[in-house]
Formats: structure tokens, C-alpha cells, sequence
């Protein structure tokens, strides 16, 4: 029933994050995961367009795949364990979301150089599973070592239906100097954004419709930051995340926080001085941005993590559908 306070019509795909590889075969954690696929699912009587995938992987959620999509055998069953998930459940496709292949993601997770390979061969095997009756997409991370090492561009996006780019978490929480996490655009020396991201892909052909930039529906907070431009690009230490339905509370006018905007960046931020707190974000104003952008661009559309931390009413996916329709 949740799901139904949120505007659904303003949505075109709903990624179910996140089901689980046991063995080679994907399912679910467990039966309150498949009850709420079903719903989900269920919406399409109601919104015939809507597209219903499912995710696998995410932080922390891809410890197997390294060595999963390192076999053929494996690879083959995976995809095959897939489809038939799918044509059971009504399921529009599939979402992978390998943080990372052949570099250093979630902290002991194995990576190997290897994986950049498998990870085309996997897709690879995937598209020939599923036909063109489903849809098949990756997350990517935003960020250039993921460009530049993680996947094989000229062979995976032919095979994919679009590419989901994480820019968001651009400054991390290992992060020890503050900066924003989902810029558009970046004027530092090894500043990540948005469009650092989406040019280096464009560059190098990848059909800017397949292009799905990132928004974030959280702040990230950092602590002991000290005062001078407003904390942005000090020291500090993450201290939390907060939901955009929370902002209204969270930075309200007796909290100590005074917002900023950084026009380069085009980019939002808060510092509360007196308890030397900094946060960065995404808010109406740096959504209305990225719509701008992604219509300028030609992209295929916006996406973000995620739809439960948004205002059930008004919120950010209003804001991008209004500027993006």
C-alpha cells in the first residue's frame, strides 16, 4: 500500500532493489521480498507503462560476483535462473549493480582486473537469455577509475537498453575533506560530477539516450568541520545521512544551518556554524539543474536513490517530471 501514496505516473521505470544470488541462481532474501515484487508488479493494471525491473548487487551486495561471473557455466545459469524468475513473476528485467568490477569497492569484496571482461561476457549472456523481451541495464559508478577501468564501453552499451550513472556518493563517507556528493559540475582538480562523467561517456560514443544521470534523495552530513567557506572542502568526518522528506525538519530555520549554492557546481549546500556541521545534497533547485542538463543533452532521463526518501506529495520526482515533460 506504500507505494501507492507516491506518484506513480510520474514514474517510468521502479528498480527493486535489492534480490539476492544464491549459488548462480537469483531469488529472493525471502517471502516479504516476493510479496512486495508482486506488488509491484500488480501496478502495471493500473499504469500499463510502467516498467517493472529488479537490481542485484548494490553496496555491499556483490561480494560473489567476481568470481560468479568469472564462469561461463555459472554466467549461463545465472542468466537462465533470470529469465525464468521473470516470465514467473511478470518482471520487465533486470538491473545489474556491481560495485566494482576490477576495482576496489565495498572494503574485502574481491575484484580482479578479469572482471571487466566477465562483466561483458555476462551481459553478453544475458542479452542473448532474455531476447529483446526484457530490459537490461547496469549501474555505473560516476566517477572516472570506473570509467576508465570497470567496463568495456564499445562492447557492453550496444547490449544494454540504458546505463544508470551513480553520480551521487562523489564524495564518500571514507571521504576526510568535505565537497558535494551529486554536483552537475566540477572546477577542481580531481572534482567528480555529473558532467565530467556524461562527457567522458559521450566522447567516447556512447549514445547519449542510453545515458541515465543520478540524483539523490539524501543529504550526507559531515562533522567537526571548520568555518571557513561555509565548510566546503574542509576536514571533517561523515557523520550520517538525512532523507529529503526530513530537510523540512532537519534544516529548519531554528536548526543552525544556513544554506548556500554553489553556482559553478551548480550544486546545493548547509553549514551550521555553531555545531560545525556540514551537509551536501540534492534539492528542488539542483533537480530542476540536472532536467535542464539532461534535456540539453539529449540523455535518456534521470534516476535516484530512492523513491521511499522523497516527499509522498510535491516532492523531487514531481520537480524533475514537471521540468523533464
Amino acid at each position: 500500500e506504500t507505494i501507492k501514496q507516491y506518484p506513480i505516473t510520474k514514474l517510468s521505470h521502479i528498480i527493486y532493489s535489492f534480490l539476492k544470488i544464491q549459488n548462480d541462481t537469483l531469488t529472493f532474501h525471502n517471502d516479504d521480498q516476493r510479496k512486495n515484487l508482486e506488488e509491484l508488479v500488480a501496478l502495471k493494471k493500473e499504469h500499463p507503462k510502467l516498467k517493472i525491473m529488479v537490481s542485484i548487487g548494490g553496496w555491499g551486495g556483490c561480494a560473489p560476483c567476481s568470481d560468479l561471473f568469472a564462469s561461463e557455466e555459472h554466467r549461463k545459469n545465472f542468466a537462465k535462473t533470470t529469465v525464468a524468475l521473470f516470465k514467473q513473476y511478470g518482471i520487465d528485467g533486470l538491473d545489474l549493480d556491481w560495485e566494482y568490477p576490477a576495482i576496489e569497492g565495498y572494503p574485502g569484496h574481491k575484484y580482479d582486473a578479469a572482471d571487466r571482461d566477465n562483466i561483458t561476457e555476462s551481459i553478453k549472456t544475458l542479452r542473448i537469455k532474455m531476447e529483446n523481451n526484457y530490459l537490461l541495464s547496469f549501474a555505473a559508478g560516476g566517477f572516472i577509475k570506473y570509467l576508465e577501468q570497470s567496463v568495456d564501453w564499445d562492447k557492453v552499451t550496444p547490449l544494454v537498453d540504458f546505463i544508470n550513472l551513480m553520480t551521487y556518493d562523489l564524495v564518500g563517507g571514507y571521504a576526510a575533506i568535505t565537497g558535494h556528493h551529486t554536483p552537475l559540475h566540477s572546477y577542481r582538480p580531481g572534482q567528480e560530477s555529473t558532467s565530467l562523467c556524461v562527457n567522458w561517456l559521450l566522447d567516447k560514443k556512447v549514445p547519449a539516450n542510453k545515458l541515465i544521470i543520478g540524483a539523490a534523495f539524501y543529504a550526507r552530513v559531515w562533522e567537526n568541520v571548520q568555518d571557513s567557506g561555509h565548510g566546503l572542502y574542509q576536514s571533517g568526518k561523515f557523520k550520517r545521512g538525512v532523507a529529503f522528506f526530513d530537510f523540512e525538519n532537519y534544516f529548519s530555520d531554528t536548526s543552525g544551518y544556513k544554506y548556500y549554492w554553489d553556482k559553478k557546481a551548480k550544486a546545493p549546500y548547509a553549514y551550521n556554524a555553531s555545531q560545525q556541521l556540514f551537509a551536501t545534497f540534492d534539492d528542488r533547485r539542483s533537480v530542476k539543474q540536472k532536467s535542464k542538463f539532461i534535456r540539453r543533452k539529449k540523455l535518456g532521463g534521470i534516476m535516484f536513490w530512492e523513491l521511499i526518501q522523497d516527499l509522498k506529495q510535491r516532492g523531487l520526482v514531481e520537480e524533475m517530471y514537471k521540468k523533464l515533460r
